[in-house]
């Protein structure tokens, strides 16, 4: 078999293993969930809201998978999927269908469709979220999902709904790179000529470490568009999230941008960077620098988004220059170089101690527990739950697995449903610690809380009675939300579990998770208890005051103490387990 039809029949057998454990979906939300968790891994998006309508509006047939709320509020990602024959061809007249699909739910939710839809209903969160937001939105980017393939990547800027509008399609040869399943990744290629851009440069000699440098000046107007073409891809490995003009240094620099623009060289500290590789021309009057791959800002995100949304409020950013230093450095390094590049070269905004955790001693410890502990399930059978500190560690070591019969034991001793990454290991954490309104803030949000709440770049590796009751909680979280799903309530299924796991824990004043480690099930009086505490839960989240957006409430505090004022106690047989601990 090929690389690619390897590639096709794993995918096949993910997206069936999803559907064992979440039966409610269909194969197409299956798909949406399993790529978009992956583009948001990557970068590419920063959150997803999965949910799939599909209906006519004024004659024109309104399709969407889900939707994110990007940029600080000002850019709208709709996904759009059309899962098709595997790895068939997927004509260019039904890209273009799709994105006209997209694009009329655009103009339903600019319109006020919301209102003719159920209040109760997900797709009546989405479509009244996206209304109230459209004030504060600049763009609109499309992704177009699918297991076809294409030669169809990036379409041109167009209008949909007054909006500047971008489409992107990511098809299965493209799905096969984002997930680490080839053995080539999809990288940033940056041609500065074909941006249109001429950036002279000074180069280094190459470094004691093998590395070199470039010195430059780019345009303003450049790093707008590089931030407008990938995003937060390309601040992947930056210590922070854009903090949008409330900072003090953002201020300035919007405020430098509007009346001073010719200063900002002179005032900006410019932006640290890396790159694999980096292609010169050689002129006379000096090097000409033409290709970059794989750049990555990792300090002077502030400055580049700032750049970026100023651009989008009409700024004129033609005097506007931003001194860079560029850094080539080969993969092997980049690791452990590009925290120290950061740390070195921050000097604006204060670092958080959480902004360096990447391959802290803590995540690293509780991947060394993941690969040594076993446990036995209530059928006896012994296995590992396996953390993912790095994104795709799971699937690479699988695929070392050349042999059928290893690949067997490798999943009958690290099950897929007992894999589980960092932002994961925050769900249950925060769940837990009752915070159920900081868990549906979404995966990145609620990771960063939990790394800066427990300082988790100062902690030491944990011990194994700490990973046992992560995974105790892991096993907690996951079964509620199973029992959850089997009642048919509808939507908000992620929501009311974490509320549902939240309270629970309070009324009960903590869980047994010893027992729940040891039988790597939840307890029988508890598996009872669970539909009751989510009726209760449910009639608190879906009447949020003031008639407000579902999904929005459940990310406030007043939200949770709303659900803790709710009358459910525990059942006596359930107290009288919890006494007896």
């Amino acid at each position: 078999m090929t690389e690619t039809s390897d590639f096709t029949a794993e995918l096949q057998r993910r997206l069936l293993d999803r559907l064992e454990a979440f039966p409610e979906k269909t194969m197409t939300e299956a798909f949406v969930d399993f790529v978009g968790e992956h583009l948001v891994e990557d970068g590419t998006l920063d959150d997803l809201d999965a949910h799939s309508m599909e209906f006519m509006w004024q004659n024109r047939t309104v399709t969407v998978s889900g939707y994110d709320i990007a940029g600080s509020g000002s850019i709208l990602h709709l996904v759009i999927a059309d899962l098709g024959p595997f790895g068939e061809p997927l004509k260019r007249e039904r890209v273009d269908q799709l994105i006209r699909r997209a694009s009329a739910f655009a103009d339903f939710c600019r319109s006020g469709g919301h209102q003719r839809l159920e209040r109760s209903s997900p797709g009546y969160d989405m479509a009244e979220r996206i209304h109230s937001a459209w004030s504060d939105l600049h763009m609109i980017r499309i992704f177009v999902l699918t297991a076809g393939t294409t030669s169809t990547r990036r379409l041109k800027e167009t209008n949909v709904a007054g909006l500047p509008t971008t489409a992107q399609v990511w098809d299965l040869d493209r799905i096969q790179r984002l997930t680490g399943a080839s053995r080539d990744q999809e990288e940033i290629q940056i041609d500065l000529a074909e941006l249109g851009f001429t950036v002279r440069c000074l180069e280094s000699p190459r470094q004691a470490d093998g590395y070199r440098c470039l010195m430059a000046v780019l345009p303003g107007s450049l790093l707008a568009q590089l931030y407008d073409v990938h995003h937060s891809r390309i601040l992947q490995r930056n210590v922070r999230a854009y903090l949008q003009s409330r900072g003090k240094v953002n201020k300035g620099i919007a405020e430098t941008i509007q009346h001073e623009p010719g200063r900002f060289l002179a005032y900006n500290n410019g932006v640290s960077a890396t790159a694999k590789e980096a292609e010169l021309e050689h002129a006379p009057d000096g090097p000409i620098l033409v290709r970059l791959t794989e750049l990555q800002i990792v300090n002077g995100g502030q400055t580049t988004a700032s750049l970026h949304h100023a651009s989008r409020k009409g700024a004129d950013l033609s005097d506007v220059h931003v001194p860079a230093k560029i850094t080539l450095i080969s993969d092997e390094r980049l690791d452990p170089m590009i925290p120290e590049i950061s740390k070195y070269a921050n000097s604006q905004n204060a670092v958080t101690s959480a902004d360096f955790e990447g391959n802290s001693p803590f995540h690293v410890g509780l991947e060394r527990l993941s690969r040594s502990t076993w446990t036995t399930d209530p059928e006896g059978k012994q296995s590992r739950w396996y953390y993912e500190r790095v994104r795709g560690q799971y699937d690479v070591e699988r695929s070392r697995c050349r042999t059928a019969a290893r690949r067997r034991n490798f999943d009958h001793e690290n099950p897929r449903r007992q894999r589980f990454g960092k932002t994961d290991a925050a769900k249950y954490e925060l769940a837990a610690a009752l915070r159920p309104d900081v868990v549906c803030l979404g995966a990145q949000k609620c990771f960063l809380r939990w790394t800066e709440d427990e300082n988790l770049d100062k902690r030491e590796a944990p011990n194994l009675e700490y990973f046992r009751h992560l995974v105790a909680k892991a096993v907690v979280f996951n079964e509620t939300r199973s029992l959850i799903q089997k009642e048919n309530f509808g939507g908000y299924l992620g929501q009311t579990t974490a509320y549902v796991v939240s309270l629970i824990t309070e009324r009960l004043g903590g869980l047994d998770l010893d027992t729940v480690w040891r039988g790597q099930r939840l307890p029988d009086e508890l598996v009872a208890a669970v539909p009751d505490v989510a009726r209760a839960v449910r009639a608190v989240l879906i009447e949020p005051p003031g008639s407000a957006n579902v999904t929005e409430w459940c990310k406030k505090a007043s939200c949770w103490e709303a659900v803790r004022a709710s009358a459910w106690t525990p059942p006596a047989d359930l107290q009288r387990a919890a006494r007896a601990r």
